[in-house]
């Protein structure tokens, strides 16, 4: 801990921590078994430059920072194995002569220094050392092997090992695991396969993998912000094994081919633990796979990070204070709703709160919050659970669907007894709220004072950042943006005309976004509040078009106007937001 002790201090001196908090993280290294660099990084205590900095001083080495996107000639980087790379946290990243470049995180660790000695003697090198940035040694991993070759090579091993001739000849047959027993117990292709599948997945940011089986081959498809498309064909003589490998993952029946089964695993892919929940299902050409991956570090998410902002922000900021009442989110499948709902959670997430959830599935595991998976196979449902929930001493309650009157009836009765209940519905928009709740049974006079906020919510791609480019929009767009800017509230109003002629954003593609034009998602929102005025309309007659008039007078910024706000921040495409927005 001595060298720990040198950087906090030198940290304290440059007034970047305070003598306190060196000390609790000291005592949380040393509990921890962890360096103090670590525990900085985890908590966002310092800027990474400025810790390179800070080392390049101490141990008098020189400090690499690289440039996004750079790339390392693969015959530098395969100098150190990634295995050894990873475990270490060195890499090779130049080589001028015999001289090899070695950037280190920690370039005091013994070891490490062992192995460095000792893999540049096997390749009569001299090397030279540089502090990296242990972010920057994290992207760099990405570059070993790429997924194609790892494959190309995996594939070629596998048909070497068990020929050509275990290609299934009847394509409308079942699966019939016995027939591959040999492939199974010489399991080690498959399983090499199937992992370099699982990381290139993660890698690209895909939310889902399907293994589907055609007629002469298998093909495997990622489902990347919202998109699903083909990433690569596989062999027929593949499929059996490669099932039967995710069946042993996830804790499935392999001899059970005729039923649907469901199950989930984790895995460590570049140092992050990640969850993957399986469904597999039969079909006349054998049995497809669905994986769902839930990566803590992609889905959840703070609220500041959804998309909400302005007024919205401060809406949903307020009523999440309230101690009692429900905030309903609504939306189609795959709008973000969970995600929205794990935001606020994460928000309301205290020591001197209880909350407890409803889940199906549970996503991701939050600590410090009580989470429960339904199960309907053995009558554990929304409402039972909700039923026993009250029981035990809650103060928020978050369920993940409300689907039928018994649910709705009993979250709206948790809300009116002093609990802060947060759910979901499928309606259309957040005006649709009010009406979904009356065709699932609940009273109307019980909306009013049970429900405090409807939230509509939609994901769209959002613009690649490296690639996109500013242009001035059409006449036709014009006009579709002009009439959306008028109809905002008076200051949006008078700062985004301002920017007539309008331009929006483009992208064309890069190596950054895989040469989509698009990286990750972004929410847009409407938000409505409970008021006095339209409780008297939920009271008398409920209508779409009183419900509009109401949202209006709140001056409820829709759906489609929130697009096209983010429209002309440069954030999304107008096409995007046009196709999954109606005209208000």
């Amino acid at each position: 801990m001595e060298k720990d002790e040198i950087f906090l201090a030198t940290l304290i001196q440059r007034g970047i921590i305070s003598e306190i908090n060196a000390q609790k993280i000291l005592e949380e290294a040393k509990t921890l078994e962890k360096r103090a660099e670590e525990i900085i990084r985890d908590k966002q205590l310092a800027d990474e430059n400025v810790l390179a900095k800070i080392k390049s001083e101490i141990f008098k080495l020189p400090v690499k920072i690289f440039s996004k996107n750079e790339v390392i000639p693969t015959s530098v980087l395969n100098l150190i194995p990634e295995d050894t790379a990873r475990h270490y946290k060195f890499i090779a990243f130049n080589k001028e002569g015999n001289v090899l470049s070695i950037g280190m995180v920690y370039p005091d660790e013994l070891k490490a220094q062992e192995a460095v000695r000792f893999i540049t003697n096997r390749l009569n090198l001299e090397f030279k050392v540089f502090i990296i940035k242990d972010s920057d040694l994290k992207e760099i991993l990405k570059q070993y092997q790429t997924f194609a070759e790892e494959f190309n090579a995996l594939v070629q091993d596998f048909q070497r090992r068990f020929g050509a001739g275990r290609v299934r000849k009847d394509s409308f047959r079942l699966v019939d695991l016995e027939s591959t027993a040999g492939a199974v117990a010489e399991e080690a292709p498959i399983i090499k396969l199937f992992a370099s599948i699982l990381k290139q997945a993660v890698r690209s940011r895909s939310s889902d993998i399907h293994i589907e089986a055609e007629r002469n081959k298998l093909r495997v498809r990622f489902r990347v912000d919202g998109n699903l498309a083909t990433s690569l064909t596989l062999p027929s003589s593949v499929h059996q094994a490669i099932i039967s490998r995710v069946k042993i993952m996830a804790n499935l029946k392999i001899d059970e081919t005729r039923l649907p089964q469901d199950g989930r695993f984790f895995a460590i892919i570049d140092e992050k633990e990640i969850d993957f929940r399986v469904s597999t299902f039969p079909t006349t050409l054998g049995e497809k796979v669905a994986i769902r991956i839930l990566d803590p570090t992609v889905g959840l998410k703070s609220i500041h990070e959804l998309g909400i902002e302005g007024k919205n922000l401060e809406i949903l900021e307020e009523e999440i204070k309230k101690p009692y009442g429900m905030i309903l989110l609504t939306g189609p499948t795959g709008s973000g709703k969970t995600t929205t709902l794990y935001a606020v959670m994460q928000v309301l997430n205290q020591d001197n709160v209880n909350i407890v959830s409803l889940e199906d599935p549970v996503e991701y595991t939050m600590e410090g919050i009580n989470q429960s998976q339904v199960l309907p196979e053995i009558g554990y449902t929304f409402a039972r659970g909700l039923r026993h929930i009250v029981r035990q001493d809650p103060d928020i309650i978050m369920v993940g669907e409300i689907r039928d009157k018994e649910t709705a009836e009993l979250a709206t009765h948790a809300a009116l007894t002093g609990h802060l209940v947060l759910s979901t519905l499928h309606t259309n928009n957040a005006i649709g709220v009010i009406p979904r709740l009356v065709d699932l049974g609940v009273d109307a006079f019980l909306i009013p004072p049970s429900l405090n906020l409807m939230i509509g919510q939609r994901l769209c791609r959002r613009l690649c950042p490296d690639c996109k480019k500013r242009i001035l929009a059409n006449e036709t767009e014009q006009a579709i943006i002009d009439e959306n800017v008028n109809s905002l509230p008076k200051n949006l109003k008078e700062k985004f005309s301002q920017q007539k002629p309008y331009h929006l954003y483009k992208s064309q593609g890069c190596s950054n976004c895989n040469q989509k034009g698009y990286l990750g998602r972004i929410g847009i929102f409407e938000i409505l509040k409970m008021t006095p005025d339209l409780e008297q309309i939920i009271l008398t007659q409920p209508s779409q078009e009183k419900l509009l008039l109401e949202a209006k007078k709140q001056e409820m910024i829709t759906l489609r106007q929130s697009g096209i706000i983010k429209v002309l921040e440069g954030l999304v495409s107008l096409e995007e937001v046009l196709a999954i927005t109606t005209k208000s």
